[in-house]
């Protein structure tokens, strides 16, 4: 049997990892960069036989601070959150919102037309339409047996 010699900062390392790891999986809409907290929008996607529907969760934006590129494999979107004039009260300006820039890429599961996309901002949610290329949508042929 072999000796090891027992390192405790180690083992509070691998502790620290195992705890970020389990923030990370909770808290998907917020990722620590170099500078502090990022804001990620949360995203859904839906995939039919002729298009690829997503929507992000995007409150407190307004549509113009907001940037929508779309390729035929991906959508980037990129805004910013501004923040509002503050008063001092007492010497004292308190604030529980993340203000700041953030960038979220999706990849798409099917290539799509990004020239006919269609898009919806209303309420704090983005709704985008992509409809699938045409060699998308012809992918899958029924072979007929016998």
């Amino acid at each position: 049997m072999a000796l090891v010699r027992w390192e405790p900062f180690r083992e509070i390392e691998t502790l620290q990892r195992q705890m970020n790891r389990l923030f990370d999986e909770l808290m998907p809409t917020v990722r620590e960069t170099g500078n502090g907290i990022a804001f990620v929008p949360p995203a859904e996607m839906e995939e039919t036989p002729d298009a690829i529907h997503l929507k992000l969760e995007i409150p407190g934006i307004d549509a113009k601070d907001l940037d929508v590129q779309v390729s035929a494999e991906s959508v980037s979107i990129t805004g910013e959150r501004k923040s509002e004039t503050k008063t001092e009260e007492q010497g004292m300006t308190r604030t529980e919102f993340r203000y700041g820039k953030f960038q979220r890429m999706i990849p798409l599961p099917a290539r799509v037309q990004n020239n006919n996309v269609q898009a919806e901002y209303k309420d704090g949610i983005l709704k985008l339409t992509l409809p699938k290329s045409e060699e998308e949508k012809n992918k899958v042929v029924k072979v007929h047996l016998g």
